[in-house]
């Protein structure tokens, strides 16, 4: 109840996939540290830091879970996770905010689906992650307000985020209403319409227009909030229209009630920019 669709089948497959094929048929108080070694080696072998990082934590999680409800006495898999190297972190590929203006351009040239390319814009301008934008319902838009309420449980953080929407956001909605205004979603997905987008949707078509390596749609979020620190906009506020919770749980409650006014104004900067860099009309200094 805790955690959104999308990320309850990512942790079921990873599990699917690499633990349960040879370790899905044996019960859970046999399971010890060398058995979960030898599953996980292979995928450490390859490189894959990450995943099994991931996998670990996830083993762990349901052995705690074992022993508050009696079924194991101990955690045999407590850290588990020192046996392997630890990833380096990596950044998601971003462009530089002068890059802006080619992204337009490469947007509006690029041989994709239409509603693929509203989805990118969508992304811009909202400043949300791939997965909140694809599951974007028309139900959640409060066109009166002018305000799309994101639902604590389709939120990374757990706990739901009001988006002010600009001029250039609500054009993006009426310019899709003929095409998903019928459906529950506002980008539907090609394959079934009734449900939404997948969230590599965007990724696929930067890929294809020859940004393979270069930037992703989460990247988006980067560009976004390097372009608006660099302008001067209040750092938390920048923070909190991207829905990065803050660690003190009194001061982000705080920011997240006082900063909606705020963030429409820098929104509407953001927006503008946008529509400056497609017309080929920028100035970072405007």
């Amino acid at each position: 109840s805790e955690i959104t669709e999308d990320y309850a089948e990512d942790l079921y497959n990873s599990l699917a996939n690499h633990v349960f094929p040879k370790l899905g048929n044996k019960p859970i108080h046999k399971i010890k540290a060398p058995d979960v070694i030898d599953v996980l080696e292979p995928l450490s072998e390859l490189g894959k830091l990450e995943l099994v990082k991931r996998i670990c934590q996830r083993l762990n999680m349901i052995m705690n879970y074992g022993v508050n409800t009696g079924i194991v006495t101990a955690n045999p898999l407590h850290g588990i996770g020192t046996a392997f190297k630890a990833p380096k972190k990596k950044h998601l590929p971003t462009i530089q905010p002068e890059e802006l203006p080619m992204l337009m351009e490469a947007i509006r040239d690029a041989n994709i689906k239409l509603t693929t390319r509203y989805l990118m814009e969508w992304q811009l301008h909202t400043m949300v992650r791939p997965s909140e934008a694809v599951g974007a319902a028309w139900a959640e838009v409060d066109f009166k307000r002018e305000i799309w309420n994101i639902p604590a449980a389709r939120m990374k953080k757990g706990r739901e985020h009001n988006v002010p929407l600009t001029p250039q956001a609500i054009a993006i909605l009426e310019a899709l209403k003929p095409i998903s205004g019928h459906r529950e979603y506002i980008f539907p997905s090609y394959i079934d319409p009734t449900k939404h987008a997948n969230s590599a949707t965007a990724n696929v078509a930067l890929k294809r227009m020859g940004y393979k390596g270069i930037l992703v749609s989460h990247g988006f979020r980067s560009l976004a909030s390097t372009t608006l620190n660099e302008q001067g906009f209040d750092k938390d506020v920048v923070e909190v229209a991207l829905s990065h919770v803050d660690k003190n749980s009194v001061r982000g409650a705080y920011n997240f009630a006082e900063y909606l006014e705020q963030r429409r104004v820098m929104m509407q900067w953001w927006s503008d920019h946008i529509e400056q860099a497609a017309t080929g009309n920028l100035s970072l200094s405007s």
